[in-house]
């Protein structure tokens, strides 16, 4: 599937997760949206009605995610991370506590020489999250 105007978008490789994971994100962040879902049948080789291919949008840029059926020993990893530039105090607050819930906090939210307020989780679904108020 070829998206117009993103050359490069971040792949989330799920196990059985991938709706929840994109409903969580698109809740959290301004013009975010589900663009389409399309989801295994009867035949396979996923679970029936999990995610074949999921595409969606967290403040316009795209992502692309699935419910892999292959079982995988790897999950995610802090090494690839996501960094958010988050406008308010509120909107990293919000960010934080949520995505921290179930999560792992990798570095709390305070303040740092390089930052106002700075703090790195990974999510209840492994996927590593840098968020920043300038």
């Amino acid at each position: 599937m070829t998206i117009p105007g993103n050359k490069f978008i971040p792949f989330f490789t799920f196990d059985g997760r991938a709706e929840e994971a994109m409903n969580l994100y698109t809740s959290l962040f301004e013009h975010s949206q589900i663009m389409n879902i399309t989801r295994y049948g009867a035949e396979g080789p996923g679970k029936e009605g999990s995610v074949m291919h999921g595409t969606f949008l967290l403040n316009g840029q795209t992502f692309m995610c699935i419910d892999s059926p292959v079982k995988h020993e790897w999950t995610f990893s802090p090494g690839i991370s996501i960094y958010v530039n988050c406008e308010s105090e509120a909107e990293i607050s919000r960010a934080f506590e949520t995505l921290s819930q179930g999560g792992v906090v990798l570095m709390p939210l305070q303040a740092y020489p390089f930052a106002k307020q700075f703090g790195w989780v990974a999510d209840p679904f492994g996927v590593s999250w840098q968020l920043s108020l300038q």
